[in-house]
Order: C-alpha cells, then sequence, then structure tokens
C-alpha cells in the first residue's frame, strides 16, 4: 500500500481526489538529484502559491528564488559559518518552546530517533549529526532554493497567512512532480544571507525551501502523523447525518 493509501482509510479513501493525493504524498526530500529545474516552473509554482488567503489581503510573504552560481555562493558561505562559527550565529525567532509539553517532547525526541536512525547515526555522535545538518545549506543537493522573509513588523497573525503560503509552495511543486524540504535552519544564519541577497532591514528571514526531484521517490514519507483521534473533536454530525436520511425518506418512499 503506498503512503497516499496508507493515510486515508475507509470511505475517505474510495472518494479521495488529486489533492488529496498530493498532500498525502508530499514528504520532507533530503536528497535531490542534480535534474534542473527552470525558471518558468517556479514562477508558476509561486504563482499559485500567492492565492493563499490572508488577513485583509495583506499578503505578508517575500520570496528570493535561487539557482545556479548564486545559490551556489550562498551555500558555501552558510557551510563556511557553520563549520566555524556556528555558535555565533542565532536566529531571531524561537522555532520550539523552551521547556516542550506532551505530546510535542514526545514527538520530536521520536523525530531523532527515526531521522537519524535512517541514516546510521547514533544520536550521541555529534559530529556526523553537526554533517548532517551542514547538508542543509547546500539546499540537500536540489537545483533551487527559496528564502523565506517575513516584515518584522507584523503581528503572529501574518505567521498563520505566511505558514499558507509555504505549504502553497510545497503542494504546488508536487503539482509539478517535484518534491521540496522546508529548512527552518536557514533563519539561523539571517546576517550571512541578508548581505547576499540584499534582504531589507525590515525582513526577517524565516526559512528556506530545497525544491527539486528527489533522488529515490521510492524512500517516501519517514515520519509518522497522528491518528485524526489525537487532534480533532466533532460535535453535532449525527443531527446532520439524522437530518439527511430524513430528507431522503420521501424520495426513497416514491421509487420504491
Amino acid at each position: 500500500m503506498s503512503a497516499p493509501e496508507e493515510a486515508m482509510t475507509g470511505a475517505v479513501a474510495a472518494t479521495r481526489s488529486q489533492i488529496d493525493e498530493i498532500i498525502a504524498g508530499r514528504f520532507a526530500c533530503r536528497d535531490f538529484s542534480d535534474a534542473p529545474v527552470g525558471r518558468g516552473t517556479i514562477e508558476q509554482i509561486l504563482r499559485v502559491a500567492r492565492f493563499a488567503p490572508s488577513g485583509a489581503n495583506i499578503q505578508p510573504w517575500h520570496v528570493y528564488a535561487l539557482a545556479g552560481t548564486v545559490k551556489d555562493t550562498v551555500s558555501v558561505a552558510l557551510r563556511e559559518a557553520h563549520e566555524t562559527a556556528r555558535d555565533a550565529h542565532v536566529s531571531e525567532y524561537s522555532y520550539y518552546a523552551s521547556d516542550l509539553p506532551e505530546p510535542y517532547l514526545r514527538r520530536r525526541q521520536e523525530f531523532g530517533r527515526l531521522f537519524y536512525g535512517s541514516l546510521g547515526i547514533a544520536q550521541t555522535d555529534l559530529q556526523a549529526r553537526s554533517g548532517q545538518t551542514a547538508k542543509n545549506y547546500a539546499f540537500f543537493g536540489a537545483p533551487v532554493g527559496l528564502i523565506v522573509t517575513i516584515d518584522r513588523r507584523l503581528q503572529v497573525g501574518s505567521w498563520l497567512d505566511l505558514g499558507m503560503f509555504v505549504q502553497n509552495v510545497l503542494l504546488a511543486a508536487a503539482g509539478h512532480g517535484l518534491q521540496s524540504c522546508p529548512q527552518e535552519t536557514f533563519s539561523k544564519y539571517h546576517r550571512i544571507l541578508r548581505p547576499l541577497l540584499s534582504i531589507p532591514a525590515e525582513q526577517m528571514v524565516v526559512c528556506g525551501i530545497s525544491i527539486g526531484r528527489a533522488r529515490d521517490v521510492a524512500k517516501g514519507r519517514l515520519m509518522p502523523r497522528a491518528d485524526i483521534a489525537e487532534f480533532a473533536s466533532f460535535a453535532g454530525f449525527e443531527e446532520q447525518s439524522a437530518t439527511q436520511m430524513e430528507r431522503t425518506r420521501p424520495w426513497e418512499a416514491e421509487t420504491s
């Protein structure tokens, strides 16, 4: 059974749509082939992603799309900083709470076990873990990298808007047969990215996104997802179903 099929069962699986397949089949790719992706494709991905909803339609996102020697220059600078001065750099925002409560702490620990375990890296092997992190800054070999920013003068609601835009980018890329990987770690090196990409002071670096073709699509998603029962509550649907049955009964009587 494929990953999309495992993600959807029962009646829902029988009625799944093309967008269901795209969402369930997307995964964070960390090993891209060097097959090129043209500017036209990236423009189309962003052209579609811009239809993400945003409060009062303020559209709080900005994207720096990188390829070729420009991307390589950025990668070299970030990898050098990671190797020689990583402790001198820090993100302008906190991604994780300093004291993660459950079930989030358990899920983060599970990620570490599954991810590094799949690479044969012991969690205590700090040097190997650092080497894996460094691959982020080469965009995992992807031919295209995006740096995503937000205006720092905006409030938390605009970050919600930005998240929906980023998700649109990932799904639009998947619709073109591409894979992607959103990477918060780029925010750590905002002081290096700013002069290289002429990022104005009012923009905060939020994340990077690697886009390209997966070297091995068969690997697919590694991380599990919580079942619906863990995060959703339902109310009133029984009443809705009963009403629907009442509406259909006269029709059934007439045609029986």
